[in-house]
């Protein structure tokens, strides 16, 4: 079944709709989408495409990805739109020349520890050299906002002195590993947004996103929360590879897409806000228990590879504070047994 046709994503498809009141900012603009097949990217692509069906809001979408096959797999219902263009190209590469919009939201990178373990160099450089090259194409044709998805791991470890991060906390992070790669080079990328802020007066909104799943993640997703949610879905046992005492902040991508166009709005330039919802704080174990329940199977342990060590990350506690987030007036719709009920119906519709 086509993801778009399956009844529970459609709900939340409504459910984002509905929840954004600042649609007059977004109707009638244009938006590049870097990352466009990507559990984020799709999704709010869906949800845009949903708003020019229900209300002709004449909102134009340049969908950009570095395979063609999969962006037509991906989007091939939009293909004969008038308002949805492909662009195929690598974010490492300086972007076409020809295209001008509104918004940008650069959400291009690797997210998943065996990528960060199998291509470390191709992790670093998405984020920085694809960055820098989202910006340099600002400077030579204005947006209005753009938008450069960070990530909670630029935190680093819990120092034990927070129970949660603010947007301020600083933790520890060994740069002299291959696991690294990742969360050093989203935090040199913030600062990159910040060199182009002051240098170039650009508008530059830095959401920093908690553990994200949903029906939109990619099959070979190779986090933990990702794994659990497909031994759900094919109603195998839930493999936990560790003790599961890792205590994480989780989001639905429904409610990550929700706050990314509030923010589009309603973000300062400059700050950067963390994405998390904190009826959704929980252990691996818990996660794991949670989807057992809903499968109806049981949680088994196994030791994990050599690659899939070499990708985890050692923070054993990250919880982000929302308040910042909150304090402007976005709210999460979905619990966690909810967002997680809904992920493994919809992935099982997918597979049918």
């Amino acid at each position: 079944m086509m993801l778009t046709q399956n009844a529970f994503y459609q709900t939340d498809l409504e459910n984002v709709l509905n929840s954004h009141q600042k649609w007059n900012a977004i109707d009638g603009h244009s938006f590049l989408v870097i990352g466009a097949s990507g559990m984020v990217g799709s999704f709010l692509i869906d949800v845009l495409m949903k708003r020019n069906t229900s209300e002709n809001a004449n909102i134009h979408i340049y969908a950009m990805g570095r395979s063609r096959e999969h962006l037509v797999e991906r989007f091939g219902e939009y293909m004969d739109s008038s308002l949805f263009d492909l662009v195929v190209g690598d974010v490492t590469q300086p972007l076409p020349e020809n295209l001008d919009t509104d918004y940008i939201l650069h959400a291009a990178s690797n997210t998943h520890p065996r990528a960060y373990a199998t291509d470390p160099v191709g992790t670093i450089m998405t984020n920085l050299m694809g960055t820098q090259n989202v910006l340099e194409h600002v400077v030579k044709h204005p947006t209005t906002r753009v938008m450069f998805l960070s990530s909670v791991e630029v935190y680093g470890e819990n120092r034990g002195d927070v129970e949660k991060f603010d947007e301020s906390y600083s933790g520890y992070l060994d740069s002299n590993t291959l696991r690294a790669g990742y969360p050093e080079s989203k935090r040199v990328s913030e600062a990159l947004c910040q060199a182009y802020i002051a240098k170039y007066d650009l508008d530059i909104v830095i959401p920093r996103l908690c553990r994200i799943f949903g029906p939109t993640m990619r099959l070979n997703d190779s986090k933990a929360s990702s794994q659990f949610i497909l031994n759900a879905v094919h109603e195998q046992d839930i493999v936990l590879k560790s003790d599961g005492h890792q205590n994480y902040s989780y989001a639905y991508v429904a409610d990550v897409v929700s706050a990314l166009l509030f923010l589009m709005t309603e973000g300062v330039s400059g700050e950067a806000y963390n994405v998390a919802v904190p009826a959704l704080d929980t252990t691996l174990k818990q996660l794991a228990t949670t989807l057992a329940e809903i499968s109806g199977k049981s949680v088994i342990m196994q030791l994990p590879d050599k690659v899939e060590t070499a990708g985890f990350s050692k923070a054993t506690k990250a919880l982000l504070d929302a308040s910042k987030l909150n304090a402007l007036g976005w709210q999460a719709q979905y619990d966690l047994k909810t967002a997680l009920r809904h992920t493994v119906r919809i992935l099982q519709a997918r597979e049918d």
